[in-house]
């Protein structure tokens, strides 16, 4: 199992638009291949600032999720609501 970090800051005043928007994309990821689960985080000191922390089951399959044309066009319209690009880091487990 992978976890994917997506880190967004949403330009001023888009929240709610983003609100909406974010949550369909990760709806639709949920029935992708591979899909584990997902959850939508705020930081406490910037509410601006989200992040999507998502189980997946291998990297190939988020990859296919990834590139797939379904999110492209759901990213379509979250992008124009972003100050800055999204940053994606692929995390794995290690062992302690």
């Amino acid at each position: 199992m992978i976890r994917v970090l997506i880190e967004r800051h949403i330009a001023e005043s888009l929240e709610t638009a983003y609100a909406e928007r974010s949550r369909i994309i990760l709806q639709r990821a949920v029935n992708a291949p591979g899909f584990i689960s997902g959850e939508a985080l705020i930081d406490q000191h910037d509410p601006d600032h989200r992040f999507i922390l998502a189980n997946w089951r291998s990297e190939a399959d988020w990859d296919r999720w990834y590139h797939s044309e379904e999110r492209h066009d759901l990213m379509a319209e979250l992008i124009p609501m972003l100050d800055q690009d999204e940053k994606i880091t692929v995390l794995e487990q290690t062992v302690a």
